[in-house]
């Protein structure tokens, strides 16, 4: 394995951490103030002009769709090459929108370009590529546990010449946003069929009749851009062509799908504890408590220490990840994404963590990012999988290893 950086992606790192220090952590403020006064006047979920502007910027600077390894609509890098910029990503919540490579849009974009109609992508895909909309991906249930997939119970019906679609679904990011203007959605298509090969999914336009999105669920009291979303799908009539992939095909698109965006949460959440450690190591250089700076204090220095080796852990085994995707192909790297979705995540809370805890009361604060990359970092010990069912995923895989040498 050779994770060493080619010039090309030297390059674009160089370029990448001068935009973020031009223009993207300038804008933070901005932005901040700009939802808040969204919210005073009633409409939260109003596109942000701070985040268009940086777009046109990043745009200008041929930053843009970085994440696609299919050359002919994005940068054509490969995962490996990838895991570095997208961590520089990480650091900022403004970035990936600004870049366009942020999550649930570049799931979709993904399985589009993959899986798509001509049709479909000129419809979807081009708008999504170029930044114009947003999308999102309508999986997760509240009335059923969502973690094993083959739970979801929203039906996709065929009657007459096309689908209908009924359903309840939630923690749908994005939704909110008025620039969101088509759902993936995943129900079941055959419920005479085995677990496996039931479902299927279907491109659901978010102005269809029948299309309501109930409410934003906070997270942590956090409100990001977009929302994510209760959705209610009532009698929603969409054409036969709206079939993405093949009947049947839904639970493996779907586990097609969250391999690539497992990784890149991973890769963000290592710039996430990149950038609190930076926070926590300028704090404690620039504090005094008890007649001598924090940087002096031994348990602050015990934290330094288990941060930086938090971090360099992480990041081995995604590049790890990201290197197999590459050489073997996604199926073969299951284990090793899930191993990583909770490492990553895991280092991301520690970090976060000891970071809040020396800013003290200012890290609680809103003065500092620290609270908000906590409430996002914590939360990815959910998304895309519970902690505990990747961890059974490794362990059920590492048992059959032994049972198929004692066979």
């Amino acid at each position: 394995m050779d994770f060493s950086h080619s010039e090309k992606v030297r390059l674009l790192q160089e370029q990448l951490e001068r935009f973020m220090d031009a223009h993207i952590y300038p804008a933070e403020r901005r932005f901040d103030e700009e939802m808040e006064r969204n919210r005073q006047d009633g409409n939260p979920w109003r596109p942000s002009a701070a985040v268009e502007d940086l777009k046109r910027k990043a745009r200008a600077e041929n930053l843009w769709n970085l994440f696609l390894p299919h050359s002919e609509h994005g940068a054509g890098l490969s995962n490996l090459e990838y895991a570095p910029l997208c961590e520089i990503m990480g650091r900022s919540h403004l970035a990936p929108e600004a870049f366009n490579c942020s999550a649930p849009d570049t799931g979709n974009m993904e399985i589009l370009a993959e899986l798509g109609t001509p049709e479909q992508q000129e419809r979807w895909l081009k708008p999504l590529l170029e930044g114009e909309i947003r999308s999102c991906f309508a999986m997760t249930e509240p009335d059923v546990a969502s973690s094993d997939a083959t739970n979801i119970q929203t039906r996709i019906e065929r009657r007459g010449g096309g689908y209908v679609v009924n359903g309840r679904k939630w923690w749908i990011s994005g939704a909110a946003s008025k620039r969101c203007k088509v759902a993936i959605v995943m129900g079941v298509s055959d419920p005479d069929g085995d677990p496996h090969h039931r479902h299927s999914m279907v491109l659901v336009p978010m102005d269809a009749r029948g299309v309501t999105v109930v409410r934003p669920l906070p997270v942590f009291g956090y409100e990001q851009d977009g929302g994510h979303c209760e959705i209610l799908f009532e009698d929603v009539a969409v054409p036969a062509d709206s079939l993405l992939g093949e009947e049947g095909r839904g639970f493996a698109i779907a586990q097609s799908r969250l391999g690539p965006g497992r990784i890149h949460h991973c890769m963000r959440a290592i710039g996430m504890a990149e950038r609190a450690f930076d926070l926590m190591c300028r704090r404690a250089l620039s504090r005094v408590a008890f007649g001598k700076r924090l940087a002096d204090q031994g348990v602050v220095q015990d934290w330094i220490a288990e941060s930086r080796m938090d971090i360099e852990q992480a990041r081995l085994m995604v590049l790890k990840a990201a290197w197999l995707m590459d050489t073997a192909g996604k199926d073969r790297a299951r284990l090793e994404i899930s191993a990583i979705k909770v490492i990553a995540a895991r280092a991301a809370v520690r970090v976060i963590d000891r970071a809040i805890q020396l800013h003290g009361g200012a890290g609680v604060s809103a003065d500092v990012p620290l609270a908000e990359m906590y409430a996002h970092a914590r939360t990815l010990r959910i998304v895309d999988g519970p902690d505990d069912v990747h961890k059974m995923l490794i362990a059920r895989r590492e048992l059959a290893r032994y049972g198929a040498a004692a066979g």
